[in-house]
């Protein structure tokens, strides 16, 4: 079960959190509309490779990416973002694509977009397509430490 890793994790820390299953969707906003969550709270995790290294971009589903705006705010050369391949080895307990935004358990930092970070409640894919997870943000902030950064359209 992909999802015990990071519910074991929430238990140990006495975090309040609600689990919801939902038919299989492979799209942040699919999952968000099944799941009957606003697409501004889904927190989508993206996977990019820094300068080569492996890291989380984190935003609302609503959002996209501007890999430009992350390589300036990071005063990065090269950045892009990561193909399966290259990703699905650091996630061996999750479902291709629905990695949870816990970098901190991989080993990999975590960058949030700035409206994410202003929401009071957050759902994101428990490492699965089938089920989210749904928490206060101030939680998961606690708990991943991500670095709040502009990188969104």
């Amino acid at each position: 079960m992909p999802a015990r890793k990071l519910k074991e994790y929430l238990n140990s820390h006495q975090i309040k959190y609600v689990s919801i299953q939902h038919s299989p969707t492979y799209t942040a906003q699919e999952v968000a509309a099944s799941a009957h969550v606003s697409g501004r709270d889904f927190a989508k995790t993206v996977i990019v490779k820094i300068e080569g290294t492996p890291a989380m971009v984190v935003l609302p589903a609503n959002r996209k990416v501007v890999l430009a705006d992350l390589r300036e705010v990071l005063g990065a050369e090269k950045a892009h973002f990561a193909t399966e391949e290259e990703f699905q080895n650091l996630f061996p307990d999750c479902e291709i694509g629905a990695m949870p935004p816990f970098g901190n358990l991989y080993g990999i930092e975590v960058y949030v977009a700035p409206s994410l970070a202003e929401e009071t409640e957050i759902a994101f894919n428990a490492g699965t397509h089938t089920e989210i997870i749904k928490m206060a943000y101030r939680d998961f902030e606690q708990l991943v430490k991500p670095k709040v950064i502009n990188f969104t359209t």
